[in-house]
C-alpha cells in the first residue's frame, strides 16, 4: 500500500510514518518546508514533500497514487487551514482511496454528541482567545470536516479524547457519540491515536464513520470492555 501522510512531521504525524512504515507501506509525507528537520530520523526511509499543507498543487503530486491519505486537520490562522487541506485531499485523491483525518472530540456529526462543561468551556473561551489572536479557528476545522462529511468517497474522521505521551496499549476503543460512558476517562495516548489512524485504513467498518476514541486500558474502557470496539 502506498500511503500519503498529510502533516507527517508533527507529533501524530510522526507516530503515523513510524505505524505505516511498521507495516510495510510506501509512505509519502507533506509538511510545512520549516518542519522538514522534524522527519530527519525518517527520511531515508519515505519521500519528503515540502508545502503548506493546503496548497492544492503540493497535495495533488503528494496524493497521486496513493492507495490512502491520512490527514492531520490542523487548525492554523484565521486563513482558512484545516478547510483548505480537507478540500485539496478531497479533490485530488485518486477514485476509491481511503481517506482517513484527525479531529477533536468538539466534531459531531450528526449533534447527538453529549459534552461536559469543561469540554464546551474549553472550545467556547480557548477557541474564541485563539481566534481572536489569530492562532487557531476551531470553526475551520468544523468546516473541513463539514466537507469530508458531504463527500462521496470512502472518508473516516476520527475523533482523539486528551493526548498523552506514553508507550503504546494498543488500538483504542470507539463509539460513535461523545457522551457514551465508554469514553467517559477521556484520554489516549498519542502513539495510539496514530495506530487507530493507520489501522482504520484497511478497516472497511470504519468507512464513513466518525469514531470517537479513547485508550483501551483506560478506566472507562475497561469498564465497558462488554461493549468495547477496537480499531
Amino acid at each position: 500500500m502506498k500511503v500519503c501522510i498529510v502533516g507527517a512531521s508533527g507529533k501524530l504525524g510522526r507516530y503515523m510514518v513510524q505505524h505505516a512504515l511498521e507495516r510495510g507501506y510506501e509512505v509519502v509525507g507533506v509538511c510545512r518546508a520549516r518542519s522538514v528537520g522534524e522527519l530527519d530520523a525518517l527520511k531515508e526511509r519515505m519521500t519528503i514533500i515540502p508545502g503548506a499543507t493546503n496548497d492544492r498543487e503540493v497535495i495533488k503530486n503528494a496524493v497521486a497514487g496513493c492507495d490512502g491519505v491520512l490527514t492531520v486537520l490542523v487548525p492554523w490562522g484565521v486563513n482558512h487551514y484545516a478547510s483548505g487541506t480537507a478540500q485539496a485531499v478531497l479533490d485530488h485523491a485518486r477514485p476509491g482511496a481511503r481517506l482517513v483525518f484527525s479531529c477533536g472530540w468538539h466534531i459531531t456529526r450528526d449533534g447527538l454528541d453529549v459534552y461536559s462543561l469543561r469540554v464546551k468551556a474549553l472550545v467556547t473561551i480557548a477557541g474564541s482567545l485563539a481566534r481572536l489572536f489569530r492562532v487557531v479557528d476551531l470553526n475551520d476545522q468544523v468546516e473541513a470536516c463539514r466537507r469530508v462529511f458531504a463527500s462521496d468517497t470512502r472518508w473516516t474522521v476520527v475523533r482523539g479524547s486528551d493526548l498523552q505521551e506514553g508507550e503504546s496499549h494498543c488500538l483504542p476503543v470507539w463509539s460513535r457519540h461523545v457522551g457514551d460512558p465508554i469514553l467517559n476517562s477521556n484520554m489516549t495516548h498519542r502513539v495510539d491515536f496514530a495506530l487507530f489512524m493507520v489501522a482504520a485504513l484497511e478497516n472497511d467498518d470504519l468507512v464513513r464513520e466518525a469514531p470517537a476514541i479513547v485508550g483501551c486500558r483506560t478506566p472507562s474502557a475497561v469498564e465497558h470492555t462488554g461493549t468495547l470496539r477496537s480499531g
